[in-house]
């Protein structure tokens, strides 16, 4: 597998934030979004074998009562490498809670059952719209997520009327709308939290607000946190 890092860290977004967890970064993404703040994992990373991708994590994870056990797979998209799957299985196997971050263009079917989905949905305004794999809506369950990432007005309405559509509130644990972060450097603005929180309560929506919590607590272009 090529890996762009591996860190331990706080779980940032989701129902699960705030917790620590393991993030096993892939490198390589076929989505190019207008917002994108991983753009490092494009290119590069350095080749694992699952052997020492396991080491690695367990060596994060420590022993005994404080045992990090929730592990993410993100990247770039980890859907695109073959590897991945079997990487979750073995990850489930030696007792971690797995999830995985993924774009949402790639059948998540693929993956082990046990594995938590987090599957984006992208917006207009991402510059990636249509890429979403309807299959996907099958194969999610009640333990899944899905994301919307909302940089403007013209994204919450396609957010909103998604998530009607085809039920999301019934098919999966929880559907996230999450604000775009302003870019440190000047790329791209970002969507004020309050303004999208009241969109969502003036329209009753059964979704979870959803904050990238590790860019309030560290400057927001660190890298491995």
């Amino acid at each position: 597998m090529v890996i762009t890092e591996i860190f331990k860290s706080i779980q940032g977004e989701g129902t699960r934030a705030g917790l620590p967890c393991i993030f096993v970064r892939l490198t390589g993404c076929n989505l190019r979004c207008t917002w994108c703040d991983t753009e490092y994992a494009f290119h590069g990373g350095t080749k694992f074998t699952l052997e020492e991708v396991l080491e690695k994590v367990e060596a994060l994870a420590g022993e005994g009562p404080g045992r990090v056990s929730l592990v993410e797979i993100t990247g770039g998209e980890p859907l695109l490498q073959p590897e991945t799957p079997a990487l979750a299985e073995r990850l489930l196997a030696a007792g971690y809670t797995v999830m995985i971050e993924t774009s949402g263009e790639r059948f998540v079917g693929v993956l082990p059952r046990g594995v938590i989905k987090i599957v984006d949905v992208k917006c207009p305004d991402s510059g990636e719209p249509d890429t979403f794999d309807l299959a996907n809506l099958a194969a999610v369950g009640p333990e899944d997520e899905i994301k919307f990432v909302i940089a403007s007005r013209r994204d919450y309405d396609f957010a909103r009327d998604f998530t009607a559509r085809h039920q999301l509130a019934g098919r999966v644990r929880q559907v996230l709308f999450s604000p775009v972060f302003a870019d440190p450097a000047g790329r791209w603005p970002g969507l004020d939290t309050r303004e999208l929180v009241e969109w969502i309560l003036a329209d009753r929506l059964p979704v979870r607000l959803g904050l990238q919590l590790h860019k309030f607590i560290w400057h927001p272009a660190t890298k491995g946190v």
